[in-house]
């Protein structure tokens, strides 16, 4: 326990914050990414009012993203930032050098392949341990942002217009990037430690200049047809920057009093597996696993925050009339915590992984795109057994969940009063759904798993089968009102705005 306990503060990054570190009970890395996070925080402020577009050429704001990125990956990590830096360096010597019609091949199995290898090791070396020397973080969101980069590449120098959809059109890069541009674009402070990731035109629009008055252009043009948004002077981010930072306090406040509360390694204790009644069981669990999610939202906000106070994440004109800064959220926790459906959960988490993986794989595949996509989701995560229990466990929930939408909600529709109980009971079933599903993703072992779902009596994997068993075959009803027009598709993770960045991208969602 001791040997345990000392190693939550030890670290190959930078050991300046040990005496906070102890003082305050928490591992040293947690301690150092927040410190970076605050500190990002207010250069932010700095980098959008002093180091202007209008002021400083887009080299000298290039210089200083990258210049801070890398210095917040060498504080948190030490010598360890050098897996990140290699890779960064090996995908642009491919992009110089390899055959732009196989660019984007090889930079993908480059990128996916050392991913892999940095995650086998950590299983190898760390024996199912997230110690302070977890550096597949950052490595995961370079991984992400090269990617969609070389891809975006691709389609700017190898394919025809015709062969492109409106938002590959939009996106697609025409030359190579500059080696300060690409660097920049990978390891600036913004997105570093936590991402999310982002368009590489979007970041490029940002830094010269252009990012606010782009999407004003295409909101005037393309929504209501009001002009001068060219001579109003850009929206502020701060309001949406302090809403953030108030839900993290909350999110904080929430995961110091009832987080550390709830462990989720008590899901598989013997004595309380062996001792309590089912229902306590899953009444833990499920408060359990929500006590988890505050971390989660925690780190995203913020980076979120960081990111809109530099400028950046301007999104367009909400139905209100009033700016939107979610460009590049992560999470819409109140879709999260209210929905409906397995799918509309997974819709509202980690939303920009969701649009890497359509952007990269899902839009590009000829066939068996979910298969591909599913496969290239379980490798991103990791090589734990908790993951690829968590993406298969999720197939018959997902598969249950569609067939019981197309033959039963439909009885529930022609009466308020039974529309809001169907609702309650979706809620319900899927947030213990969820609860189910993702308890492998936090355990990691198999062994620890498969206790986990014994003490479950696998109830939910069986009451989905037989849900897909019973209710498959069944008549759909023609009726309009039984086919959703609102379901995104399984790997589409965007928020609907009344005025989206990229118009006309919708042809996805019927997928």
């Amino acid at each position: 326990m001791g040997e345990r306990s000392d190693a939550m503060f030890k670290t190959t990054g930078s050991k300046l914050l040990l005496p906070v570190s102890e003082y305050l009970g928490f591992p040293l890395d947690q301690v150092n990414f927040i410190a970076c996070q605050l500190f990002g925080l207010a250069v932010a402020f700095w980098f959008r009012l002093y180091l202007k577009p209008s002021h400083f050429n887009p080299l000298v704001r290039h210089t200083v993203a990258t210049l801070l990125g890398v210095t917040f990956l060498v504080f948190c990590f030490g010598w360890y930032a050098t897996h990140i830096l290699a890779i960064v360096v090996a995908i642009y010597v491919i992009i110089l050098k390899a055959d732009i019609n196989h660019v984007h091949r090889y930079s993908m199995v480059t990128a996916m392949g050392y991913l892999t290898v940095c995650q086998v090791s950590r299983v190898f070396i760390f024996n199912y341990g997230v110690l302070s020397t977890d550096f597949s973080g950052p490595l995961m969101m370079v991984t992400q942002r090269i990617t969609t980069l070389v891809f975006q590449l691709h389609d700017g120098m190898c394919k025809k217009s015709e062969q492109l959809t409106s938002e590959q059109k939009l996106l697609a890069i025409r030359e190579r990037p500059s080696l300060i541009e690409y660097l920049s674009y990978n390891l600036n402070f913004l997105s570093i430690l936590v991402g999310p990731c982002s368009n590489y035109r979007d970041y490029i629009d940002f830094i010269e200049g252009r990012h606010i008055s782009r999407r004003l252009k295409q909101h005037s043009g393309s929504c209501n047809g009001h002009n001068g948004y060219d001579k109003t002077p850009d929206p502020s981010p701060l309001n949406a920057v302090c809403r953030k930072l108030l839900v993290c306090c909350g999110c904080m406040l929430t995961f110091l009093i009832v987080t550390r509360s709830l462990p989720i390694k008590y899901n598989v204790e013997p004595d309380f597996v062996n001792n309590a009644h089912f229902l306590t069981r899953l009444t833990y669990a499920f408060f359990s696993i929500q006590a988890a999610r505050p971390k989660f939202y925690f780190a995203w906000t913020l980076a979120d925050a960081v990111n809109n106070a530099a400028g950046y994440g301007f999104l367009g004109i909400d139905e209100n009339g009033k700016p939107s800064w979610d460009l590049v959220s992560n999470l819409n926790i109140v879709g999260i915590e209210t929905a409906t459906s397995f799918k509309t959960f997974i819709d509202n988490w980690n939303i920009r992984t969701g649009v890497w993986l359509k952007t990269v794989c899902y839009d590009r595949a000829p066939k068996h795109r979910l298969a591909l996509t599913f496969i290239l989701s379980a490798l991103w995560h990791g090589v734990y057994p908790g993951y690829y229990f968590t993406f298969l466990t999720a197939i018959p929930i997902t598969m249950a969940a569609r067939a019981i939408r197309k033959r039963v909600r439909h009885h529930f529709l022609n009466s308020k009063g039974l529309k809001l109980g169907y609702d309650i009971v979706t809620w319900a079933a899927t947030q213990l759904a969820i609860c189910y599903t993702v308890m492998p993703f936090l355990l990691l072992s198999i062994d620890q798993t498969l206790i986990y779902y014994r003490s479950m009596y696998f109830h939910v994997h069986i009451l989905s089968i037989l849900a897909v068993i019973t209710l498959h075959g069944k008549h759909k009803p023609k009726d309009a009102s039984s086919v959703s027009t609102k379901s995104p598709p399984p790997v589409s993770s965007s928020s609907p705005d009344l005025c989206q960045p990229v118009p006309c991208n919708n042809n996805h969602k019927n997928a």
